[in-house]
């Protein structure tokens, strides 16, 4: 029987935008280009461990609000 591959679901953009960042004031804060942040709230990039905690200080929210399989 083949397990499911599981889905990292994103919600950086969710909380970036309540707390009223753009993605490059978010890219600057955690040290990385615009087109990361992109690519991550596109579901198209996997953080690293010190990048998903970076954003999650900065966000003021649980690293498991913001990254979480399904």
């Amino acid at each position: 029987m083949k397990e499911k591959m599981k889905m990292l679901n994103v919600r950086v953009k969710e909380f970036r935008i309540k707390k009223n960042l753009t993605q490059e004031e978010l890219a600057k804060r955690v040290n990385v280009r615009r087109e990361t942040i992109v690519f991550l709230e596109q579901g198209k990039y996997n953080p690293s461990l010190k990048l998903a905690l970076s954003i999650a200080q900065e966000l003021n929210a649980p690293i498991s609000k913001l990254f979480f399989f399904s």
